[in-house]
Protein backbone atom coordinates (compact mmCIF):
# COMPACT_ATOMS: atom_id res chain seq x y z
CA UNK A 1 0.00 0.00 0.00
CA UNK A 2 1.35 3.41 -0.95
CA UNK A 3 0.27 6.92 -0.04
CA UNK A 4 2.02 9.78 -1.77
CA UNK A 5 1.67 13.28 -3.21
CA UNK A 6 1.14 13.83 -6.94
CA UNK A 7 1.81 17.29 -8.38
CA UNK A 8 0.70 18.66 -11.75
CA UNK A 9 1.58 21.95 -13.40
CA UNK A 10 -1.04 24.10 -15.08
CA UNK A 11 -2.38 22.33 -18.21
CA UNK A 12 -0.51 19.12 -17.42
CA UNK A 13 -2.21 15.95 -18.64
CA UNK A 14 -1.96 12.31 -17.65
CA UNK A 15 -2.87 10.34 -20.76
CA UNK A 16 -5.57 7.68 -20.70
CA UNK A 17 -4.28 4.51 -19.09
CA UNK A 18 -5.25 1.74 -16.68
CA UNK A 19 -3.55 -0.37 -14.00
CA UNK A 20 -4.25 -3.37 -11.79
CA UNK A 21 -4.40 -1.44 -8.52
CA UNK A 22 -7.11 0.51 -6.70
CA UNK A 23 -6.50 4.24 -6.34
CA UNK A 24 -8.13 6.93 -4.25
CA UNK A 25 -7.10 10.49 -5.15
CA UNK A 26 -7.90 13.42 -2.88
CA UNK A 27 -7.53 16.83 -4.56
CA UNK A 28 -5.70 19.08 -2.10
CA UNK A 29 -5.61 22.08 -4.45
CA UNK A 30 -6.37 23.03 -8.00
CA UNK A 31 -8.97 22.05 -10.57
CA UNK A 32 -9.21 20.08 -13.77
CA UNK A 33 -10.97 17.25 -15.55
CA UNK A 34 -10.94 13.52 -14.88
CA UNK A 35 -11.84 11.24 -17.76
CA UNK A 36 -13.28 7.73 -17.45
CA UNK A 37 -13.38 6.15 -20.92
CA UNK A 38 -16.05 8.29 -22.67
CA UNK A 39 -17.10 10.28 -19.58
CA UNK A 40 -15.48 13.48 -18.32
CA UNK A 41 -16.03 14.91 -14.84
CA UNK A 42 -14.85 18.17 -13.35
CA UNK A 43 -12.57 17.91 -10.32
CA UNK A 44 -11.65 20.61 -7.83
CA UNK A 45 -10.28 21.09 -4.34
CA UNK A 46 -11.69 18.38 -2.02
CA UNK A 47 -12.90 16.16 -4.87
CA UNK A 48 -12.39 12.46 -4.18
CA UNK A 49 -11.53 10.35 -7.24
CA UNK A 50 -12.06 6.59 -7.17
CA UNK A 51 -10.16 4.61 -9.80
CA UNK A 52 -10.99 0.91 -10.08
CA UNK A 53 -8.49 -1.59 -11.49
CA UNK A 54 -8.29 -1.98 -15.28
CA UNK A 55 -10.58 0.98 -15.92
CA UNK A 56 -9.27 3.54 -18.40
CA UNK A 57 -8.83 7.01 -16.92
CA UNK A 58 -7.03 10.28 -17.52
CA UNK A 59 -6.48 13.58 -15.71
CA UNK A 60 -6.05 17.08 -17.11
CA UNK A 61 -5.03 19.87 -14.75
CA UNK A 62 -6.59 23.22 -15.65
CA UNK A 63 -4.57 24.87 -12.87
CA UNK A 64 -1.65 23.81 -10.71
CA UNK A 65 -2.94 20.73 -8.94
CA UNK A 66 -1.84 18.68 -5.95
CA UNK A 67 -3.40 15.29 -5.26
CA UNK A 68 -2.88 12.88 -2.40
CA UNK A 69 -2.86 9.36 -3.85
CA UNK A 70 -3.74 6.20 -1.93
CA UNK A 71 -2.67 3.22 -4.01
CA UNK A 72 -3.37 -0.38 -2.98
CA UNK A 73 -4.51 -3.87 -3.97
CA UNK A 74 -7.10 -6.16 -2.44
CA UNK A 75 -4.25 -8.05 -0.75
CA UNK A 76 -3.68 -4.99 1.45
CA UNK A 77 -7.02 -5.73 3.15
CA UNK A 78 -8.14 -8.56 5.37
CA UNK A 79 -11.01 -10.86 4.35
CA UNK A 80 -13.98 -8.64 5.30
CA UNK A 81 -12.38 -5.65 3.68
CA UNK A 82 -11.79 -7.57 0.44
CA UNK A 83 -15.14 -9.34 0.28
CA UNK A 84 -17.53 -6.78 1.77
CA UNK A 85 -16.14 -3.24 1.71
CA UNK A 86 -14.08 -3.15 -1.48
CA UNK A 87 -16.82 -4.33 -3.90
CA UNK A 88 -19.27 -1.78 -2.48
CA UNK A 89 -16.82 1.12 -2.43
CA UNK A 90 -15.54 0.51 -5.96
CA UNK A 91 -18.66 -0.31 -7.94
CA UNK A 92 -17.06 1.78 -10.67
CA UNK A 93 -14.61 4.62 -11.12
CA UNK A 94 -16.15 7.91 -10.04
CA UNK A 95 -15.66 11.43 -8.74
CA UNK A 96 -17.27 12.26 -5.40
CA UNK A 97 -17.93 15.89 -4.49
CA UNK A 98 -17.77 16.03 -0.72
CA UNK A 99 -19.50 18.31 1.74
CA UNK A 100 -17.50 20.00 4.50
CA UNK A 101 -18.14 17.23 7.04
CA UNK A 102 -17.15 14.47 4.62
CA UNK A 103 -14.00 16.42 3.73
CA UNK A 104 -12.99 16.61 7.36
CA UNK A 105 -13.52 12.88 7.88
CA UNK A 106 -11.44 11.90 4.84
CA UNK A 107 -8.68 14.40 5.62
CA UNK A 108 -8.38 13.17 9.18
CA UNK A 109 -7.94 9.54 8.09
CA UNK A 110 -5.48 10.43 5.33
CA UNK A 111 -3.40 12.47 7.80
CA UNK A 112 -3.35 9.51 10.18
CA UNK A 113 -2.14 7.24 7.38
CA UNK A 114 0.61 9.71 6.42
CA UNK A 115 1.71 9.87 10.04
CA UNK A 116 1.86 6.09 10.35
CA UNK A 117 3.83 5.83 7.10
CA UNK A 118 6.41 8.25 8.45
CA UNK A 119 6.56 7.46 12.17
CA UNK A 120 4.71 4.18 12.68
CA UNK A 121 6.10 1.32 14.73
CA UNK A 122 5.68 -2.44 14.33
CA UNK A 123 1.89 -1.95 14.35
CA UNK A 124 2.10 0.38 11.37
CA UNK A 125 0.67 -2.00 8.76
CA UNK A 126 -2.29 -3.01 10.91
CA UNK A 127 -3.15 0.59 11.75
CA UNK A 128 -2.90 1.71 8.11
CA UNK A 129 -5.10 -1.20 7.06
CA UNK A 130 -7.67 -0.20 9.71
CA UNK A 131 -7.65 3.40 8.42
CA UNK A 132 -8.09 2.15 4.85
CA UNK A 133 -11.14 0.15 5.91
CA UNK A 134 -12.55 3.27 7.59
CA UNK A 135 -12.03 5.18 4.33
CA UNK A 136 -13.86 2.48 2.38
CA UNK A 137 -16.77 2.69 4.83
CA UNK A 138 -16.88 6.47 4.36
CA UNK A 139 -16.88 6.03 0.58
CA UNK A 140 -19.75 3.54 0.76
CA UNK A 141 -21.82 5.82 2.98
CA UNK A 142 -21.02 8.92 0.93
CA UNK A 143 -21.88 7.30 -2.40
CA UNK A 144 -25.05 5.81 -0.89
CA UNK A 145 -26.16 9.23 0.39
CA UNK A 146 -25.38 10.86 -2.95
CA UNK A 147 -27.17 8.08 -4.83
CA UNK A 148 -30.25 8.50 -2.66
CA UNK A 149 -30.20 12.24 -3.25
CA UNK A 150 -29.80 11.66 -6.96
CA UNK A 151 -32.58 9.06 -6.97
CA UNK A 152 -34.90 11.44 -5.12
CA UNK A 153 -34.28 14.14 -7.70
CA UNK A 154 -34.90 11.70 -10.55
CA UNK A 155 -38.17 10.50 -8.98
CA UNK A 156 -39.31 14.08 -8.44
CA UNK A 157 -38.51 15.00 -12.05
CA UNK A 158 -40.51 12.01 -13.28
CA UNK A 159 -43.46 12.96 -11.06
CA UNK A 160 -43.36 16.48 -12.48
CA UNK A 161 -43.22 15.06 -16.00
CA UNK A 162 -46.26 12.84 -15.35
CA UNK A 163 -48.17 15.78 -13.87
CA UNK A 164 -47.59 17.82 -17.02
CA UNK A 165 -47.63 15.13 -19.71
CA UNK A 166 -50.10 12.54 -18.38
CA UNK A 167 -51.97 12.57 -21.70
CA UNK A 168 -48.84 11.80 -23.71
CA UNK A 169 -47.43 8.72 -21.94
CA UNK A 170 -48.12 5.23 -23.23
CA UNK A 171 -46.02 2.94 -21.03
CA UNK A 172 -43.43 2.59 -18.28
CA UNK A 173 -40.88 2.03 -21.05
CA UNK A 174 -41.69 5.49 -22.40
CA UNK A 175 -40.96 7.06 -19.03
CA UNK A 176 -37.75 5.08 -18.55
CA UNK A 177 -36.56 6.10 -22.01
CA UNK A 178 -37.39 9.73 -21.36
CA UNK A 179 -35.36 9.64 -18.09
CA UNK A 180 -32.56 7.66 -19.79
CA UNK A 181 -32.65 4.81 -17.24
CA UNK A 182 -34.00 1.27 -17.17
CA UNK A 183 -37.67 0.52 -16.53
CA UNK A 184 -36.82 -1.52 -13.43
CA UNK A 185 -34.67 1.25 -11.99
CA UNK A 186 -37.21 4.03 -12.53
CA UNK A 187 -39.98 1.91 -11.00
CA UNK A 188 -37.85 1.11 -7.93
CA UNK A 189 -36.81 4.66 -7.12
CA UNK A 190 -40.29 6.09 -7.82
CA UNK A 191 -41.97 3.53 -5.55
CA UNK A 192 -39.39 4.15 -2.82
CA UNK A 193 -40.20 7.86 -2.98
CA UNK A 194 -43.99 7.84 -3.53
CA UNK A 195 -45.12 4.35 -2.46
CA UNK A 196 -46.56 3.62 -5.91
CA UNK A 197 -45.19 2.82 -9.34
CA UNK A 198 -45.03 5.48 -12.07
CA UNK A 199 -47.88 3.80 -13.96
CA UNK A 200 -50.05 3.71 -10.83
CA UNK A 201 -49.39 7.41 -10.30
CA UNK A 202 -50.14 8.09 -13.98
CA UNK A 203 -53.50 6.36 -13.58
CA UNK A 204 -54.29 8.42 -10.46
CA UNK A 205 -53.61 11.66 -12.33
CA UNK A 206 -55.70 10.61 -15.31
CA UNK A 207 -58.64 9.56 -13.13
CA UNK A 208 -58.44 12.86 -11.28
CA UNK A 209 -58.60 14.76 -14.58
CA UNK A 210 -61.43 12.54 -15.85
CA UNK A 211 -63.51 13.25 -12.73
CA UNK A 212 -63.06 16.97 -13.23
CA UNK A 213 -64.06 16.76 -16.90
CA UNK A 214 -67.08 14.60 -16.13
CA UNK A 215 -68.43 17.03 -13.54
CA UNK A 216 -67.46 20.35 -15.07
CA UNK A 217 -67.82 19.92 -18.83
CA UNK A 218 -70.35 18.46 -21.22
CA UNK A 219 -67.70 16.53 -23.15
CA UNK A 220 -68.58 13.08 -24.43
CA UNK A 221 -67.07 10.12 -22.58
CA UNK A 222 -65.13 9.03 -25.66
CA UNK A 223 -63.70 12.53 -26.06
CA UNK A 224 -62.60 12.56 -22.40
CA UNK A 225 -61.03 9.13 -22.83
CA UNK A 226 -58.97 10.40 -25.75
CA UNK A 227 -58.06 13.71 -24.09
CA UNK A 228 -56.48 12.18 -20.99
CA UNK A 229 -54.42 9.64 -22.94
CA UNK A 230 -56.28 6.32 -22.83
CA UNK A 231 -55.81 4.34 -26.04
CA UNK A 232 -59.12 2.44 -25.92
CA UNK A 233 -62.56 3.08 -24.46
CA UNK A 234 -62.78 -0.43 -22.99
CA UNK A 235 -59.50 0.06 -21.13
CA UNK A 236 -60.67 3.45 -19.92
CA UNK A 237 -63.98 2.05 -18.60
CA UNK A 238 -62.23 -0.83 -16.84
CA UNK A 239 -59.62 1.34 -15.17
CA UNK A 240 -62.13 4.01 -14.14
CA UNK A 241 -64.52 1.45 -12.65
CA UNK A 242 -61.70 -0.27 -10.75
CA UNK A 243 -60.53 3.06 -9.34
CA UNK A 244 -63.90 4.71 -8.58
CA UNK A 245 -66.23 1.75 -8.14
CA UNK A 246 -68.62 2.70 -10.93
CA UNK A 247 -68.57 3.52 -14.68
CA UNK A 248 -67.92 7.14 -15.74
CA UNK A 249 -71.57 7.72 -16.78
CA UNK A 250 -72.80 6.60 -13.37
CA UNK A 251 -70.23 8.82 -11.63
CA UNK A 252 -71.40 11.83 -13.65
CA UNK A 253 -75.05 11.07 -12.94
CA UNK A 254 -74.54 10.39 -9.22
CA UNK A 255 -72.76 13.68 -8.74
CA UNK A 256 -75.50 15.73 -10.29
CA UNK A 257 -74.04 16.40 -13.72
CA UNK A 258 -76.07 14.83 -16.51
CA UNK A 259 -74.88 15.94 -19.89
CA UNK A 260 -76.28 14.52 -23.11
Amino acid sequence: MNIYESNHKEHDSVKEHSHDRFQILYVLEGSGVCGFQHERQLIKKDSLILIAPRQLHSIHAETKMTNLVLDFTELDLEKNGRNILLPQAFLTSAVLNLNVYECNDFKQLLRKMLYEKRYGDELQSLIIQAHLMEILVLIIRTTDDQRKHSDTGLAERLKEYIDKRYFDIESAEDMASMMNVSKRYIQTIFKDRYDRTPMQYLTEIRIRVVKNLLLNTDKDIISICFEVGFESVSTFYRIFKNAVGMPPNAYRHQNGKIYQ
